[in-house]
C-alpha cells in the first residue's frame, strides 16, 4: 500500500511528525477497553474519515506504542505474523475467543467478534 492511500492530512514527508490522521487512529486504539476489539472499519467509521485500509496502514506503521491487538480484521482472524503475541494479550485480557477447528491452519483460535467487538459505547470524552 502506498502512502498516497493515507488521507490527505497524513503527510509522510515529515518523518519526525506523526500525521494527524495517524494520531487520531492511535487515540481510538487507546480508548478500546481491555478484552474488547474494534475492526479497522469500525475505527474509520468512528473517525468519519479514511477506510479500513488506511487504518490498517496507520497501525502497521505506528501502532507499536498502543494496544495494537485491539484493532483487528472483521473476520476475527489473528494478525498474520503476530498471532502468538496477540493471543497472549487476548488471553491476559480475557478477550472472547473461538477455539480453532482441527482443520484451521496452525490450530489458532479466532476472536469471537459477537462478544469481543466494541462499538465505542458511550463515545468516551476523548472522542476524536
Amino acid at each position: 500500500m502506498s502512502e498516497e492511500s493515507l488521507p490527505r492530512d497524513a503527510d509522510p514527508g515529515h518523518a519526525d511528525a506523526l500525521p494527524e490522521y495517524a494520531e487520531r487512529v492511535l487515540e481510538v486504539a487507546e480508548l478500546i477497553p481491555p478484552g474488547r476489539v474494534m475492526t479497522y472499519g469500525d475505527v474509520s467509521e468512528w473517525l468519519e474519515q479514511g477506510g479500513p485500509r488506511q487504518v490498517g496502514r496507520v497501525m502497521a506503521l505506528y501502532g507499536g506504542a498502543v494496544p495494537w491487538w485491539r484493532v483487528v480484521r472483521a473476520d476475527g482472524a489473528l494478525l498474520p505474523g503476530h498471532e502468538l503475541r496477540a493471543l497472549d494479550h487476548y488471553r491476559a485480557e480475557g478477550t472472547p475467543l473461538k477455539e480453532a477447528s482441527r482443520s484451521a491452519e496452525g490450530h489458532l483460535p479466532r476472536l469471537d467478534m459477537r462478544q469481543a467487538r466494541w462499538d465505542g459505547g458511550e463515545r468516551a470524552d476523548g472522542h476524536t
